[in-house]
């Protein structure tokens, strides 16, 4: 018996909406794909754009006329001959097209019949290490690609602990250039073993190894002829196959981050953000932290109407049965279940900044959406990425890894990063420039936040104001050395015990004599003089008093950090400006001729810098007026 062809089935006769039907049904199974995102990584020149540009290839993702432009390019700039140089479809810059490097992170999405993929193809020099930390901080699967000429090399294992470190659970080990070594089973089994002992040293239980060439296709869409030793899978099958984060994700406790408070009218209140973790349903109880307030779900709202129940990785709006205050920074948390809060932790670092680490100084620390004000303390050690040795530091230099605790200017919600990389994983962001400079995996908090509490006292710094009959403020006097503060914040502080105001003078010479007589003069140690000085005037001002401090305080950062500490419009800075020549020439203690010649090391002005102010309170031209002028014209400001 013969088939017989209808009109229905021959798609020169379908009918319009039987074609519309058919795309309906494709946009609807692609639309339920699940999604892996993975970085390639490892050392220079191993082949991470090739095998990128492989894949896309491989699965028809590529257009006739990008073909054509990636012919013309690979015979204009390849560096393959004639062939098509796949690496070219990825590597876009002019610069890493000009090296054949890879420089900044390459994003490309491509899917198979099975699943969607988003690839992130990072640097492999260690100068862009940081790029590689930014791919790999939402991957779900490494690729670690090894030369098979070259084997295990340093950055191999910089970026295998990144990666571990990151907290991604899939690692496949692609021995890459098989071709180049003639398929040699030898070869592959001696890059394995050695990644295997490296590997189980630094905590990565398991691997999937495969034998490929990015550039022949051995291994990469199908097993090769080349390799019949080799009874493993294809890359491509193990990408599709893989079990992705979002799926344990959904057998955790429920959090939700809140994004944005949705108020599009008076009759609808709805919270929106991603599910991080979990499962909610309508009528499950939640808690709202860190207020720690408590009500049902009433409503899951999506773009595409109402839920009965949202899993993680979807994007959602909650709106509550009851009244509850929350906003954006908040953390919607299952109620019976939730997460903790503080303000004092341990973590590890990465240092992704050209200026080394300066400890105690305040940056922002933005952990999903919450932004805080964050100081770092000095490393408790630096992690040896080769012989995984902690090493004593003081500091931490671009591209180094070390672990520290570091305290909050309030508590966060957070959970370890090894439970809930979306509330354990925090960028640094540099209060001045809002340049990101580290990344952070938060570990635990520390006992003390939990242990120390802000006691209630029953006498108000407003009492101690009232009974001294003035208002608290903080007269923080900056300048070069040499350029008057302490002679002008002397004058001052007479001025105002004339007037019968209680003040104190926290001079920078005298109270390296004491309280700081243990830090010297590198940043890092300026930067724990200043922030010191002003939990001090802090203190004081609680008291009630003026408090008149006179010190150099090279960067701008610090004495921000201090005016944040205080009350608003209780820190006045007062800009005493004097050009360096006229400081220099003044050199009362004569410590720019000892910084001239070498004997004194970081003085301020000659080889550490001083980041005047850009709009202070007040400030003082010690070329136009008097020591005595001025402190007539600082007082007449604050007392009018």
């Amino acid at each position: 018996m013969t088939d017989t062809l209808t009109k229905t089935d021959d798609p020169i006769y379908k009918t319009d909406a039987l074609i519309a039907e058919d795309i309906d049904r494709y946009l609807e199974v692609h639309q339920h794909k699940t999604m892996l995102r993975f970085i390639t990584c490892g050392s220079v020149d191993d082949g991470k754009s090739t095998l990128i540009g492989r894949l896309l290839y491989d699965s028809k993702m590529i257009f006739e006329d990008q073909l054509a432009a990636l012919e013309a390019d690979s015979r204009r700039v390849g560096t393959q001959g004639q062939e098509i140089d796949f690496a070219l479809l990825v590597d876009g810059l002019a610069a890493e097209r000009e090296q054949g490097i890879t420089i900044d992170v390459a994003y490309r999405f491509f899917a198979t019949e099975k699943r969607k993929f988003i690839v992130a193809d990072t640097p492999g020099h260690e100068q862009y290490t940081r790029n590689m930390v930014t791919g790999a901080s939402t991957a779900d699967l490494a690729v670690i690609l090894i030369d098979a000429r070259k084997g295990v090399l340093t950055q191999t294992r910089r970026h295998s602990y990144l990666a571990h470190l990151i907290g991604i659970r899939n690692i496949v080990l692609a021995v890459n250039k098989m071709d180049l070594v003639d398929y040699d089973q030898a070869v592959y089994d001696g890059i394995v073993k050695d990644y295997a002992e490296f590997a189980n040293g630094i905590g990565i239980k398991a691997f999937t190894p495969i034998p490929i060439s990015g550039f022949r296709g051995d291994n990469i869409t199908g097993l090769s002829a080349n390799t019949p030793w080799y009874k493993g899978p294809a890359l491509m099958e193990h990408l599709e196959t893989v079990e992705v984060d979002q799926v344990s994700d959904r057998e955790k406790p429920f959090r939700m981050a809140v994004q944005w408070v949705n108020r599009p009218n008076l009759d609808f209140r709805g919270f929106s953000g991603q599910i991080a973790t979990g499962t909610v349903r309508v009528g499950d109880p939640i808690r709202v932290l860190p207020s720690g307030k408590t009500s049902t779900v009433s409503r899951i709202v999506t773009l595409d109407g109402d839920l009965e129940q949202a899993v993680a990785g979807q994007s959602i709006t909650l709106c509550f049965a009851d009244e509850v205050d929350c906003s954006r920074g908040d953390v919607i948390a299952a109620s019976d279940d939730p997460p903790q809060s503080a303000d004092q932790f341990e973590a590890t670092i990465v240092w992704m900044a050209d200026e080394d680490m300066l400890p105690g100084r305040p940056y922002w620390l933005k952990i999903g959406t919450q932004t805080v004000a964050a100081t770092v303390q000095q490393p408790k050690y630096q992690v040896n990425v080769n012989t995984m040795e902690h090493l004593a530091a003081k500091t931490l230099e671009l591209n180094a890894i070390g672990v520290a605790n570091l305290s909050t200017d309030r508590q966060i919600v957070f959970e370890p990063y090894a439970q809930n990389r979306a509330l354990g994983g925090f960028i640094l962001i540099d209060k001045i420039s809002n340049a990101t400079v580290a990344a952070g995996m938060l570990h635990f908090s520390l006992r003390r936040a939990q242990n120390v509490h802000w006691q209630a006292t029953d006498v108000s710094r407003d009492f101690h104001a009232a009974l001294k009959n003035q208002k608290p403020a903080v007269l923080w006097f900056t300048g070069l050395s040499g350029a008057g503060k302490s002679t002008i914040a002397n004058l001052v502080e007479k001025k105002l015990a004339r007037m019968n105001r209680h003040t104190f003078l926290l001079d920078g010479d005298n109270v390296r004599h004491g309280l700081n007589k243990d830090l010297g003069f590198t940043d890092a140690d300026r930067v724990e003089n200043i922030r010191r000085v002003g939990e001090v005037a802090k203190l004081m001002t609680d008291a009630g008093l003026i408090v008149i401090t006179a010190f150099i305080s090279p960067f701008r950062a610090e004495r921000e950090m201090v005016r944040q500490m205080m009350q608003p419009g209780e820190f006045i800075e007062v800009h005493i400006d004097t050009p360096l020549a006229d400081a220099e020439a003044r050199d009362v203690k004569g410590l720019y001729k000892k910084a001239r010649s070498g004997e004194l090391k970081n003085f301020t002005g000659i080889d550490s810098p001083y980041e005047a102010p850009e709009d202070p309170e007040i400030r003082i031209d010690t070329t136009a007026m008097t020591a005595e002028q001025a402190a007539e014209a600082i007082v007449a400001r604050i007392i009018p």
